[in-house]
């Protein structure tokens, strides 16, 4: 097997890539990333010299290196997660979601349907969604695969095409795909723009802890080391033209977490108890803010035998511990700093 990973430097692909290099010694794991201000090579350090490890600095909307590295390498496998995926930043600039998510897609769709020609058999096209494509929920009720697709950003429409797009393929062309869709993730090695690492690194240097609005939009959280354990499953086992929503049956309100990291934070700090809860400031809501978010993930329970190992509060402290023990890592991605890496260890 020549597996495919495209985003593997980002923070979710990271974890993916370094869970199938360890724990599968001879498939071949390709990491191409582009290495934007979100993908970071020293996040793989540990894993260079690795005889079945590649790592391959492309673009995916770079139609013409794409079908080369297809016609050099006969990749069998795709697992997807090059994705623009901050909200905030999907609303200054939608383009740049349109370019990644929807025509970075389909220039891996196409590239893989040429290649194979038809041939798919023991092949697959892992695409890696998200749970916004759904839109918002009340108070009450979940998602489930089956749920109308509803987006209300540029970053949940952006999602949502590409989503179409790898069905289309599916019913068109017969390519073999699943499609997870996942909640809110958090763990190590997260890109301090992402409100976990961000009111990390703000406690650690006093700054501010803005929540938007009220404080009371709900997630669900997702462990990122649970959520890489899922795509495995899912791609070993998932059947083809399926969607698994992967969630962590684990609701909270953006206030509460935020309470509860900064209780953590002052514990592990030897900080006076609420210390941290001083730097909570309320700020302007953002635009077509999705009140809800909550996944329910009976099916792939079911069907592939996952669910979330980690508790909420216990993995929060494990990568609030990473932080703080990483604070190098964070000054580096905060500064700019990491950018050099690929530089010096590849130029």
């Amino acid at each position: 097997m020549k597996i495919l990973i495209t985003g593997g430097a980002g923070f979710i692909g990271s974890h993916v890539v370094r869970l199938f290099v360890n724990k599968y010694p001879n498939y071949q794991i390709f990491n191409l990333d582009c290495l934007t201000y979100a993908g970071n090579l020293e996040n793989l350090k540990d894993l260079e010299r690795n005889a079945n490890y590649t790592f391959i600095k492309a673009d995916i909307t770079d139609e013409n290196v794409i079908n080369k590295l297809f016609a050099k390498h006969q990749f069998t496998d795709i697992i997807h997660l090059a994705a623009e995926s901050h909200v905030d930043r999907s609303i200054t600039d939608p383009l740049a979601f349109v370019k990644t998510n929807v025509i970075g897609t389909m220039i891996l769709l196409n590239a893989f349907k040429t290649t194979w020609q038809n041939n798919f058999e023991g092949k697959r096209f892992y695409h890696i969604s998200t749970d916004e494509v759904y839109g918002t929920l009340g108070e009450t009720g979940l998602f489930t695969e089956t749920t109308s697709y509803d987006p209300n950003s540029p970053y949940s429409a952006s999602k949502a095409s590409s989503d179409h797009f790898v069905r289309a393929f599916g019913e068109t062309y017969n390519l073999p795909y699943i499609i997870t869709n996942c909640s809110n993730n958090y763990g190590q090695n997260q890109f301090p723009e992402k409100l976990i690492p961000l009111f990390i690194n703000n406690i650690l240097n006093s700054k501010s802890l803005p929540v938007y609005g009220d404080g009371n939009y709900t997630r669900d959280w997702l462990y990122v080391k649970d959520h890489a354990l899922a795509i495995d499953l899912a791609f070993h086992k998932g059947k083809n033209g399926e969607t698994y929503n992967i969630g962590g049956f684990n609701e909270w309100k953006n206030i509460d977490l935020v309470k509860l990291l900064c209780q953590q934070m002052d514990e592990k700090l030897h900080k006076p108890i609420r210390t941290s809860e001083k730097l909570i400031t309320y700020v302007k809501d953002r635009p077509g803010h999705d009140l809800r978010y909550a996944i329910d993930a009976t099916k792939i329970k079911n069907e592939l035998g996952w669910e979330p190992a980690v508790t909420f509060e216990e993995g929060l402290s494990i990568t609030i511990d990473w932080y703080l023990e990483n604070e190098q890592w964070l000054n580096n991605v905060t500064s700019g700093a990491y950018q050099n890496y690929y530089q010096k260890q590849y130029i």
